[in-house]
């Protein structure tokens, strides 16, 4: 069984003790997915609304807003970054309109 450090915490007395910001910029991903993803979410983009909801569930901050030109329409709809992806399929559950699939990786 381990033991609790019976020796008190340092106390912070100054404001300038305390950590300011994190180690990189917020929304910075620095490492490309290492090929470890069984599954890859594939986007039907005729079936996608633009509701978002993948977006704003993705923990990963993987999805984002993509302007496409129909008809002379400007749509807005989702695009996947497949490069930080690790194919957690949250996207697929919280899609309503079955807009994304989870696929297997082959190999």
């Amino acid at each position: 069984m381990i033991r609790p450090s019976l020796e008190p915490r340092p106390v912070i007395r100054k404001l300038s003790e305390i950590p300011q910001g994190g180690s990189c910029k917020a929304g910075f991903l620095v490492d490309k997915n290492a090929g470890w993803r069984n599954r890859t979410p594939k986007l039907d983009i005729d079936k996608c609304i633009g509701c978002l909801q993948c977006y704003l569930y993705c923990p990963d901050g993987v999805i984002s807003k993509k302007n496409l030109d129909s008809d002379g329409k400007q749509l807005t709809k989702v695009d996947i970054d497949y490069d930080f992806c690790k194919g957690c399929g949250i996207c697929e559950k919280i899609c309503r309109r079955g807009a994304i699939s989870m696929e297997e990786n082959d190999g």
